[in-house]
């Protein structure tokens, strides 16, 4: 495997609804925040839910993993930066870093773990092969 390393970035501005009673982004918001980042690397790396459904898979997530560093208030804007990990294993793993925009404090950081399946909604045990020469292109084989 080579060490070529993929990142993406995606600014967000804190909504309201985004928050809890104190004004705190809520827990479940953050998995939004990751869904917004890989749609980021995604749209950069034609890495997308629809390049993936267009060569005949499906890639859900089956685990996601969040640290908590200090709240993210409503109103303040946040960077979450995404970074490939890579594998030989058939999976998409991501990295995550979420940044408050105003001082550059770090917020939250996390993991995701997809797997292909099939059209048949069955677990793929290798990797397909339009992920194989995406990995090519991109210099991480």
């Amino acid at each position: 495997m080579t060490n070529n390393i993929l990142t993406a970035s995606k600014e967000i501005a804190v909504r309201f609804s985004e928050v809890d009673s104190m004004n705190i982004v809520w827990h479940g918001s953050y998995a939004l925040y990751f869904e917004d980042a890989r749609e980021a690397f995604g749209t950069k790396y034609a890495l997308g839910y629809l390049d993936i459904f267009g060569n005949g898979y499906y890639a859900p997530l089956v685990d996601l993993r969040f640290s908590y560093k200090k709240p993210l208030i409503y109103g303040k804007k946040a960077r979450i930066d995404i970074t490939y990990r890579n594998t030989e294993a058939a999976k998409i793993v991501f990295d995550y870093e979420i940044f408050d925009a105003a001082d550059g404090s770090l917020v939250a950081t996390g993991s995701s773990t997809q797997v292909f399946l099939d059209r048949q909604r069955q677990l793929v045990w290798t990797n397909p092969p339009f992920y194989e020469e995406w990995k090519q292109k991109w210099g991480v084989l």
